[in-house]
């Protein structure tokens, strides 16, 4: 299956993480099918990584659309986002969990031997089941090999709620509803706040 066009990733962030959900992410044996996600905006969003400006490890951030930017979260964690909106927009989406579709013993490696939702169910387990460094950043995740991003099935139902891990932002980018999970899905990484959206 070839991967979805750049033009699938070219619309506002809240839009794109809400399009995401269901559509597969593919490197190498290992198939995933994203089941939440975050959406965040440019610098004007005071929760994301843009509210500075452009930096060197922001930069793929903003732009073009359908990119991949990938950071180090607490010098551990490499943290897969998709690029968003219009170039110099800055907008992202954050893949907080995903389920196994191909490639489960070799996950399961890559994860110490995890089983069920505490193998994708956060965006640190899914850059190690992916293999993923900070030089993936900027990676054009609508092209064939490598990592690359394919249609899936659109869930029967959305949830909605408020991203998490953002305490220092601003009150209404707080509560701003801008994370989205598949609904009846185990494979969420903080089931609280979500709702039927």
């Amino acid at each position: 299956m070839a991967p979805l066009p750049q033009s699938f990733f070219a619309r506002p962030v809240d839009e794109l993480a809400r399009a995401l959900l269901g559509c597969r992410i593919k490197r190498g044996p290992i198939i995933l099918a994203i089941t939440e996600v975050e959406a965040y905006a440019g610098p004007e969003d005071t929760a994301s990584h843009a509210r500075f400006g452009e930096t060197p490890r922001n930069a793929a951030m903003w732009g073009p659309a359908g990119r991949a930017y990938v950071y180090l979260c607490y010098g551990i964690h490499n943290m897969l986002n998709i690029s968003a909106a219009e170039p110099g927009r800055a907008s992202a989406v954050l893949i907080r969990a995903c389920e196994p579709v191909a490639g489960l013993s070799e996950i399961r490696r890559r994860r110490g031997g995890k089983s069920g939702a505490a193998l994708l169910a956060g965006p640190g387990k899914v850059g190690a089941a992916l293999e993923l460094d900070t030089s993936w950043s900027g990676h054009p995740l609508y092209r064939a090999g490598g990592l690359s991003v394919l249609a899936g099935a659109p869930p029967a139902g959305v949830l909605v709620g408020p991203r998490v891990g953002i305490d220092f932002a601003a009150p209404a980018d707080l509560d701003r509803p801008w994370r989205f999970a598949v609904a009846e899905s185990p494979w969420v990484s903080h089931p609280t706040g979500l709702r039927p959206g």
